[in-house]
């Protein structure tokens, strides 16, 4: 079968003076950043559903109906960018892009988070973030004014399942004992256990992106707040960056199985109780397993320092930041010069003292 093309990408030009609109963080309009035309936007009524992962995994993928002409492969880190203006330069890490072509074998994506932090909060979080970083090298300092931030959705699954878990293990209970000097001690005593545990999970994030750090992003999920999600649509991204995703489904099926398996394991060990647990084995079951695939909103840094690209992350919906920062060598060996000082003078006037 053919894959269908990809539709026509929509542009939205100012009816006052012919420049393209964007989607403004925080309202549901777009809007013209040289004579301030507003357009709302009509939101779509439907839901944003979660998908059956049966049906996916035992069909071909089908292509994404609505995808923009504008595809870009970064020539540094190689990751792909889609994006309604014609950009230059990677928001990863600051290299040139190429212009890429489509790959119609994609999932669609069912929902997308709008921003809602804009570019003046967003720069005023990453100043403050800055400012606390005390050991960073004095030329960090200056980050926030000397690199421009960009606004990005990054793709990330969600995943359900009703899960029914199965384990072995012991439950320890404590006990005391006096020797023969009448020094109370503690044993423990162990007995086998075994039980099924259920939990029923919902939007399970899974980041789908690998251009960026998913220590960072993981960092940032328990800010998103999923059941705010609308419909997909393209007005939300115009003006704005959106990655396409690289983590296929089953990767991500697998990563938020991991997950899921913390959490199961915390079940299980509350389950059989006492003051210690030991557990030996879970066999976990999974059904009714859905998945969607969003579209977050952040506010992303990528900057050189010290001949290596560094990344900082601003969360486009709660504004909280997370990223990565050089370390101060001098800073930090001053600072443990005046602990060792401090220590030194504190021990000193204690021994003055005494005597």
């Amino acid at each position: 079968m053919t894959n269908p093309a990809p539709a026509e990408h929509q542009t939205y030009p100012c009816q006052t003076c012919g420049a393209q609109l964007a989607f403004a963080p925080g309202t549901t309009a777009l809007t013209c950043t040289y004579c301030g035309t507003e357009q709302h936007i009509q939101l779509k009524k439907q839901r944003v559903v979660d998908r059956d992962w049966a049906a996916l995994a035992s069909k071909p993928r089908r292509a994404r109906a609505d995808v923009p002409p504008n595809l870009f492969v970064c020539t540094g880190c190689g990751a792909h960018t889609e994006s309604d203006a014609l950009a230059t330069v990677c928001q990863f890490c600051d290299s040139p892009l190429t212009r890429d072509e489509f790959d119609p074998d994609l999932v669609a994506p069912e929902g997308v988070v709008p921003f809602k932090v804009d570019r003046a909060d967003a720069r005023q979080a990453l100043r403050d973030w800055v400012k606390s970083r005390w050991f960073a090298p004095n030329k960090f300092k200056h980050v926030d004014d000397a690199e421009s931030l960009t606004s990005t959705y990054l793709p990330h699954w969600t995943w359900d399942a009703d899960t029914r878990s199965k384990y072995t293990g012991q439950r320890g209970d404590h006990y005391y004992v006096t020797d023969k000097d009448g020094n109370r001690q503690r044993r423990t005593r162990w007995r086998a256990a075994r039980g099924t545990v259920t939990r029923s999970f919902d939007d399970v994030v899974v980041p789908a992106t690998t251009h960026v750090s998913h220590e960072q992003l993981e960092d940032l999920s328990g800010d998103w707040k999923t059941k705010q999600a609308l419909a997909y649509q393209s007005e939300f991204l115009a003006g704005h960056f959106s990655q396409r995703y690289d983590v296929e489904p089953e990767q991500g099926l697998a990563h938020a199985k991991q997950k899921m398996a913390h959490v199961i394991e915390k079940d299980v060990r509350r389950d059989i109780g006492g003051d210690q647990q030991r557990v030996h084995s879970i066999d976990t079951k999974y059904a009714k397993v859905k998945y969607k695939l969003l579209l977050l909103p952040v506010w992303l840094l990528a900057y050189l320092f010290a001949g290596k690209t560094w990344q900082v992350l601003v969360s486009g919906q709660s504004g909280r930041v997370t990223g990565e920062r050089p370390w101060s060598a001098w800073k930090i060996t001053f600072a443990v010069l005046a602990a060792v000082i401090v220590i030194g003078a504190l021990g000193y006037y204690l021994l003055i003292s005494d005597s």
